[in-house]
């Protein structure tokens, strides 16, 4: 392949999509002309996979081609399994090699317009070394956390919803104790130091603070807009956002487009809060989420619209796809505000059920791939980096790159659950009781595992056994044996989500000003700049 023959390639990522919200998956509730015509004209993977059913997991395979638990981007604790603050320590390791930098080094032009999530400090305020342009981007311009409730003032929050709860109880109950020892004091039972009613009342206070600086200013301190090293909005204008993203992503084009590029747009869509446009409000069937659905679809086609005017279309490999699958705990009263996962079942956050891993997958190279076929074999979102290196004239990091073989028995696909979350209220199908479903402790294990087969039965309704399936042990035996051989690659690695990276730290925070009065919005004095 020569260096003129290298094509564009534009990622588009949704957030939190589920499989079911698309016309072309089977959705009729919603409208998704633009989605759909990229799977008319292009390649619709039906067996797509996330390397994880969380968002920060996920995207570290996604641009590393790797399994999470490689890079020490995963945790089997409930309480961190993304990660929860842009003042943290954890992010995805500088020695980690992503396919943007891939095609940095082969001479594209790479930008990233949107939602990042895999850190940004390690040791001071500015270090930003797991920035975006740390990893192989030139340009980036976006949210380096990610869309929450909590970037919505007044709205219930979202991150960490009931730890909070339970320190508010806390920091209640700790502030009685010097009002308590002030009854039998003016009582005249008994006399109680001041000294020791100060002491009572100074740790109320300090275990106040201690919890209340970080989750009281989540949105100050998590929900900030950046171009590429600098703060343009803190807190970010959360109803502008979509806009100026889509505009930064046409201006990128308009810049490079005489060069190779790579774009990743990473949506905030569809995430919660649901924040859309005006004219999109009431435009679907399915309320809110429908609405933002369409606004997304909106967008991809803007996008579609300026390859076309620029004549790039036939030389430019578009991929849509999402993180994970829809988020089905959100709700509004009665209102869901997730995704659908159509005939999977679970969601974000649950483990191994295909709801929660199954995601989009859709591919247009106009010329080179086959306008409107449908691929039923197992893919995975991992498989993007090989198949960029390929096509961007790259080589694969083989001293870090690994591949394990998949083991099929003719036209069978099997799967085994040895750990599957308990769902609230029972009978559900997700996790309403907590916000999302537990990954240890207050979970179901299976021994022998669960083992379903995916080609006949895709909603794993109906586990097999040894008596309805002869192929039961042998099928076992054999993931066993990968399981251990899995193992058996991995190497000793700095784990990100540990409590001391995932905890909130104030010499990391972000801040544009002076720290802790944080705060600025200079998005109406800076245009956009060349990558």
């Amino acid at each position: 392949m020569t260096r003129n023959a290298r094509p564009n390639i534009v990622l588009l990522m949704a957030d939190d999509l589920g499989v079911g919200d698309l016309c072309c998956y089977g959705n009729n509730s919603v409208s998704t002309p633009n989605i759909d015509r990229l799977a008319n004209e292009g390649v619709r993977l039906t067996q797509h996979l996330a390397a994880a059913s969380m968002c920060t997991p996920s995207r570290a395979a996604f641009l590393t081609g790797r399994y999470p638990i490689r890079s020490g981007m995963v945790s089997p604790y409930n309480l961190n399994r993304a990660l929860t603050w842009l003042g943290g320590s954890g992010g995805l390791p500088t020695n980690e090699t992503t396919f943007a930098k891939l095609l940095q080094h082969r001479g594209y032009r790479t930008g990233l317009i949107g939602k990042w999530h895999l850190g940004l400090s390690c040791a001071s305020r500015n270090d930003h070394c797991y920035h975006p342009l740390n990893h192989g981007f030139h340009y980036f311009y976006g949210v380096p956390f990610g869309l929450l409730s909590d970037c919505q003032a007044f709205k219930t929050p979202e991150l960490h919803r009931w730890l909070r709860i339970k320190l508010w109880i806390s920091t209640v109950a700790i502030a009685l104790v010097p009002f308590l020892l002030l009854i039998p004091k003016f009582a005249r039972w008994f006399s109680v130091p001041w000294k020791v009613i100060f002491v009572f009342a100074l740790l109320a206070f300090l275990f106040f603070t201690s919890w209340y600086s970080s989750y009281g200013f989540t949105r100050r301190w998590n929900c900030i807009l950046m171009r590429n090293h600098e703060i343009i909005q803190q807190p970010m204008k959360e109803e502008k956002v979509a806009s100026l993203m889509l505009k930064e992503a046409l201006a990128f084009i308009e810049r490079v487009k005489r060069e190779p590029f790579l774009l990743f747009f990473s949506f905030l869509h569809v995430h919660t809060p649901l924040i859309s446009k005006e004219k999109f409000v009431g435009h679907s069937k399915y309320g809110r989420y429908g609405d933002n659905v369409e606004e997304m679809d909106w967008m991809v086609g803007k996008i579609l619209d300026a390859l076309d005017r620029e004549c790039l279309a036939n030389n430019t490999l578009v991929y849509f796809t999402s993180d994970n699958g829809g988020h089905l705990e959100p709700l509004d009263g009665a209102v869901q505000l997730g995704g659908w996962n159509g005939i999977y079942k679970g969601g974000k956050g649950m483990g191994g059920w295909e709801g929660g891993i199954r995601v989009p997958g859709i591919f247009r190279w106009p010329s080179v791939l086959e306008a409107g076929r449908v691929i039923n074999e197992p893919t995975s979102l991992m498989d993007i980096y090989p198949t960029l290196s390929y096509i961007g004239g790259g080589i694969l990091p083989q001293d870090r790159w690994y591949h394990n073989a998949t083991y099929f028995l003719g036209a069978t696909v099997w799967k085994a659950h040895y750990v599957t979350p308990k769902f609230y209220p029972e009978g559900t199908g997700a996790c309403y009781g907590s916000g999302i479903c537990s990954c240890s402790g207050d979970v179901t294990y299976h021994d022998p595992p669960l083992l379903f087969d995916i080609s006949r039965d895709p909603s794993e309704a109906f586990p097999l056994n040894p008596d309805n399936e002869p192929l039961f042990d042998s099928v076992i035996k054999k993931m066993e044996a990968a399981i251990k051989e899995h193992r058996r690659t991995l190497t000793p690695v700095p784990q990100q989500f540990s409590v001391f990276n995932t905890i909130w730290k104030p010499w990391l925070q972000p801040c544009c000003g002076t720290f802790p009065f944080c705060g600025c919005d200079k998005e109406d004095d800076i245009l956009p700049t060349a990558p």
